[in-house]
């Protein structure tokens, strides 16, 4: 039997036990999930939210959380957008995605931002996750028919500046997980998840000198998804949202007139309840319960893991990256991901580059994986920015 169409069915019957279980909202497809990690017990409806729109973050190992800005900054730390020195613009990003397992999974966005004045900006954005068409089948393989599922986001940004080196952005979002809506479970007809979530960012940058050279410093912070858990039947299981707190810095530093270098690192860690260990009798032997509040499950995450703290430092994911632009028209990116293989096992190198010219920059990523190993092997992201304006000088 084709291996795309046992990934499909495999997709298929697990996204019924979702919709209709009450023990795993991971969507998977041959074990893995939507953003590209391995099954593993830390359990959240809408992975697709985890996913990197930005080719430019792409490339570098999906780091940027405190890199200079562009338009699709408020799809890794709204903040950014407070800094940006045009008036208004937006982007276009596409990327095939899972595509060494299923070829018609594809990720869409559409972001723009707008400059009220020289301290205030607001932007919005649109993610849109395209599962293709699919053979539904219940747990016992019975056709329910094609589907064609999918999920996604609206968000509506605001970010201000405080000075010349500090900004706060925050996000509201309504999200939408389109699965198997129409069926029917043993708690009533499944519907598709809804849901309301809010990002919370903030960036800080300095300028130095280091070398002898023009350097600028800067920390960001995002805490994403923080929102109301999501359910896909009237009285069925509700899945918490992929909260995931990103914390990194960057360095820039001007090698000369013509030539600026970056260097990113970012940590993330999922704000959600970790699984616990169950006995025979399902009661838990180690780890905490995960039927818990949102505030419980977010606070509660830096300690419930059935491993302890050696458990928590492994649900820290690093990403890293680099970045070279000469004369603010040419730019070459490379950067690295890593998960622990108990935590997703998402581990991959990634390139790209990218093209600036008058009011337009095209993005382009590449990620580089063993493609007998990496469900993420070859994707390809693609971005094309706009921006328009003449440039605005931030006021202290």
């Amino acid at each position: 039997m084709n291996l795309k169409y046992l990934s499909k069915l495999a997709f298929s019957a697990i996204s019924m036990v979702l919709v209709f279980g009450k023990s795993n909202a991971q969507v998977t497809i041959g074990g893995t999930q939507t953003n590209g990690s391995e099954s593993n017990n830390i359990i959240t409806a809408v992975p697709f939210m985890l996913i990197t729109p930005d080719a430019r973050a792409g490339a570098m190992g999906d780091a940027g959380v405190a890199v200079p800005g562009d338009v699709n900054s408020a799809s890794i730390n709204p903040a950014k957008l407070a800094f940006l020195d045009k008036p208004y613009g937006f982007s276009i990003s596409y990327s095939p995605w899972l595509k060494s397992l299923v070829p018609d999974i594809n990720l869409a966005y559409l972001g723009g931002f707008y400059k009220l004045d020289d301290r205030n900006t607001i932007g919005a954005s649109l993610r849109y996750f395209s599962l293709g068409q699919i053979q539904l089948t219940d747990i016992n393989q019975q056709d329910l028919g094609i589907s064609s599922p999918n999920e996604l986001a609206f968000d509506v940004t605001f970010a201000r500046t405080f000075g010349k080196e500090f900004s706060l952005g925050s996000s509201v979002r309504y999200i939408y997980s389109n699965l198997a809506s129409g069926q029917f479970s043993s708690t009533g007809q499944v519907h598709a998840g809804n849901a309301l979530a809010v990002d919370i960012a903030g960036l800080y940058k300095t300028s130095t000198m280091m070398f002898g050279k023009n350097m600028i410093l800067s920390a960001g912070a995002n805490i994403s998804n923080i929102g109301t858990k999501m359910s896909y039947s009237d009285g069925g299981a509700n899945f918490f949202l992929p909260t995931n707190f990103k914390l990194g810095g960057a360095s820039t530093i001007a090698i000369d007139d013509l030539s600026t270098f970056t260097l990113a690192l970012d940590f993330n860690k999922l704000l959600v309840p970790t699984q616990p260990i169950y006995d025979s009798n399902n009661n838990i032997i180690s780890g905490k319960d995960p039927n818990r509040s949102v505030p419980a499950g977010i606070f509660g995450s830096f300690s419930d893991a059935p491993g302890g703290f050696n458990e928590e430092l492994k649900e820290v994911g690093i990403s890293t990256g680099l970045e070279y632009w000469y004369n603010q028209q040419f730019a070459l990116r490379a950067g690295y991901n890593y998960q622990n293989p108990m935590k997703g096992d998402s581990r991959y190198f990634t390139l790209g580059a990218g093209l600036k010219y008058n009011v337009f920059n095209i993005d382009f990523a590449y990620l580089v994986a063993n493609s007998q190993t990496s469900p993420l092997a070859n994707t390809l992201r693609f971005s094309l920015l706009f921006n328009f304006g003449d440039k605005k000088e931030l006021k202290k």
